[in-house]
């Protein structure tokens, strides 16, 4: 018999870090990781509007990079895992910084502020940016609280947000979607 996705274990409002502790639903860790995850499906809805095939590759790397993140963050820093998680490595910043590099070359300068939007796979990109930035202020609270944090995960949802608005710049760029230029009014 096929294990059921339920357990009814959480029907009381509380769930398990890898290690066993019994936390509320409610705390900043599950807050922290269910914001990474909600972030992973984002990069998955990005990628399934974006058309550049390179892009989808890193974004998929990305996805996997998130996995990890999102399984440490799982973790009670108070026990030790059986489980073998896989590490964040600085090059997996370099790889977003690289590829920001490579993109920014096409891109014309910035002179305004622009507006999400233009076309549905930018205003994905802009959403995924949005919720990268809550996933890396929750992760900033974890650590202002005391709880251990791979200065890493803070240093790659950075650049990862950073990330995903020069991609947002460059899909509209290759597909001719026009940048909304923010006009405030006076």
């Amino acid at each position: 018999m096929a294990m059921k996705i339920y357990t009814k274990t959480g029907d009381k409002g509380k769930t398990s870090l890898i290690g066993g502790t019994k936390v509320l639903k409610s705390d900043p860790r599950i807050e922290a990781y269910g914001t990474v995850d909600e972030l992973n499906s984002y990069i998955g809805l990005v990628s399934d509007y974006c058309n550049e095939e390179h892009a989808k590759n890193i974004l998929k790397e990305i996805q996997d990079r998130l996995f990890t993140i999102g399984s440490e963050l799982a973790c009670d820093p108070k026990k030790s895992t059986k489980l073998s998680i896989p590490d964040l490595h600085e090059s997996d910043i370099q790889l977003l910084e690289n590829e920001m590099d490579s993109m920014e070359e096409e891109l014309p300068p910035m002179k305004n502020f622009i507006l999400p939007g233009g076309m549905p796979a930018v205003s994905f990109m802009h959403v995924a940016r949005c919720v990268c930035r809550r996933a890396e202020r929750c992760s900033v609270n974890l650590q202002e609280h005391g709880d251990a944090l791979d200065p890493l995960i803070i240093k790659y949802l950075n650049r990862l947000s950073d990330y995903l608005f020069i991609l947002s710049r460059y899909t509209g760029m290759k597909n001719k979607a026009p940048e909304i230029v923010w006009k405030p009014r006076f």
